[in-house]
């Protein structure tokens, strides 16, 4: 599949997740990242849309420790939440 397909439809997953909270923190992170990922990450990213919202979400904010199998630098820029928008 075409790259730019592909990111397209992973952005729609990634903003389409059942929850305004799940969709800023797993949309807002592919928006602030996934322009840059390599096929690998794309990968990684499109396999870990398949884990529950709210198992993502513990795993980002700490609340659960991160499965060996999503453990690495991706998970590590989900932790920082800097892309998740907060109003003042």
């Amino acid at each position: 599949m075409d790259r730019e397909i592909r990111l397209k439809r992973l952005r729609f997953r990634a903003w389409h997740r059942g929850t305004k909270e799940a969709d800023l923190m797993i949309g807002g992170f592919f928006d602030a990242h996934g322009a840059g990922w390599n096929d690998g990450e794309i990968d990684w990213f499109e396999t870990f849309l398949e884990e529950q919202d709210v198992d993502i979400m513990a795993w980002a904010i700490g609340t659960q420790d991160v499965p060996a199998r999503w453990q690495g630098p991706m998970i590590e820029a989900m932790k920082q939440l800097n892309f998740v928008p907060v109003q003042k």
